[in-house]
């Protein structure tokens, strides 16, 4: 499905919902996240736009918070491209990777910013920055 050269996706967020339930001013424990994209169905709209319904949700263990996102992504292509598309979700084929991207780049990006709001840990591992040492200034290894 590497041949999807001209599809353009976009992607619609269009249900928020969110809960912390850990007590304010309580430490968060090291939390277990479990993500999950689930592409809902692929409908076609027009000859040319394609709609991709999704859910996205956020699981924390132990039961810090919950987060749910709803949307649709509007794929838009060629004739051929989408019925390509639409021919594989009907032999229960996964969606092309440029359809699931497009939405985890999108709703990844939203929880991270709810994750902010709620006070809790974002789905996404921050980079991990190691403590700088200074190295002795070794002898050079080559010389002129």
């Amino acid at each position: 499905m590497d041949d999807l050269k001209m599809v353009n996706v976009r992607v619609f967020v269009k249900n928020i919902s969110a809960e912390s339930f850990w007590d304010i001013g309580k430490p968060i424990p090291p939390v277990q996240i479990a993500t999950n994209l689930n592409v809902v169905g692929i409908n076609k709209k027009s000859e040319d736009l394609l709609e991709v319904p999704f859910v996205f949700t956020i699981n924390y263990t132990p039961g810090v918070a919950q987060i749910s996102l709803k949307g649709k992504s509007h794929v838009k292509g060629s004739k051929d491209e989408l019925q390509q598309i639409l021919k594989e979700h009907k032999e229960k084929k996964p969606p092309p990777p440029i359809i699931l991207q497009s939405i985890s780049n999108v709703v990844f990006l939203e929880s991270v910013l709810i994750c902010r709001s709620l006070n809790i840990p974002p789905p996404i591992p921050l980079p991990k920055i190691s403590p700088v040492t200074k190295k002795e200034l070794s002898e050079p290894t080559y010389r002129a």
